[in-house]
């Protein structure tokens, strides 16, 4: 049985991985808080006694506004790490699989589906950080995978961790009778975290690169919003607002390996569905 490490066990995506995979791998991660105290010595140390075949790395600092502000702290969680990682993959000969953001493409002007291969110039220092732990990582591990990952959402089960993702905001907006602001020149994808769980999978197998990971989402962020917000079957306030992103990402080199998602229309659909409800 395959052996993955999972760093960021206890966040968001690591403990839906842990609660997906159990029984298909051996699955193993890190004490609780490892990474806030230990060096780059202990951490391949640790990592070469566990001597995983896979490294998942899902940790990562990723409050944008936080980066900014506490900009030291942000390159370690999502620079020196990664690298750090990158070495012990090495020393272990260990697969490293690594996420990655949509955050990468923060300013760029291009309209449409953005490829992995644009020269990019991060608008944040989130995504600044992300696409350097992407060139570093690759120049020491050329095999390892970086997935820019879109932002994700799943609604509160399983006694799992939960954060602020759009289904969650439009109904917490809805229960306390709030208006939410979206942008009609904001595209982005939004993904079902259970479908990128899914797509992990063929992922351990993939060449060493960089991987748009995510939905597409041919709309608005005002149209997405709303669109979710009738399919989760409740009533929320929109306000509308005009500045401008593009994160949409081009996913055509991920489905030569045959990897697909739904788009994000079709990923609310399927969340209710797996949780057996037709709206909220």
């Amino acid at each position: 049985m395959k052996k993955i490490l999972i760093t960021g066990a206890g966040g968001f995506v690591g403990s839906r991985i842990l609660q997906q995979w159990q029984g298909k791998y051996e699955l193993c991660a890190l004490p609780k808080g490892f990474f806030c105290t230990a060096d780059e010595a202990l951490t391949r140390a640790q990592v070469e006694a566990l001597h995983p075949d896979v490294i998942l790395h899902t940790a990562a600092l990723s409050d944008t506004s936080y980066c900014a502000q506490h900009p030291a702290e942000a390159y370690r969680a999502n620079v020196e790490l990664p690298v750090w990682l990158a070495r012990a993959a090495q020393q272990t000969k260990a697969k490293l699989v690594a996420f990655s953001s949509d955050q990468v493409y923060a300013g760029v002007q291009q309209q449409g589906p953005l490829p992995e291969t644009l020269a990019l110039h991060p608008a944040n220092i989130y995504g600044q950080y992300k696409l350097k732990a992407e060139q570093r990582v690759l120049e020491l591990c050329p095999d390892s995978v970086h997935l820019r990952a879109s932002w994700m959402y799943d609604l509160p089960g399983y006694g799992l961790p939960i954060r602020g993702n759009l289904p969650l905001n439009l109904l917490r907006a809805a229960l306390k009778g709030e208006a939410l602001r979206f942008s009609r020149n904001d595209h982005r994808g939004v993904t079902y975290v259970r479908q990128v769980i899914e797509n992990l999978e063929p992922v351990m197998t993939l060449p060493g690169g960089v991987y748009n990971f995510g939905s597409g989402n041919a709309e608005n962020m005002v149209c997405t919003a709303r669109q979710f917000a009738e399919t989760l079957g409740i009533a929320v306030q929109i306000e509308e607002e005009s500045w401008g992103r593009n994160l949409v990402m081009d996913t055509t080199k991920l489905e030569r390996f045959d990897i697909r998602f739904d788009t994000t229309q079709q990923g609310i659909q399927r969340c209710l569905k797996d949780y057996g409800l037709r709206t909220l």
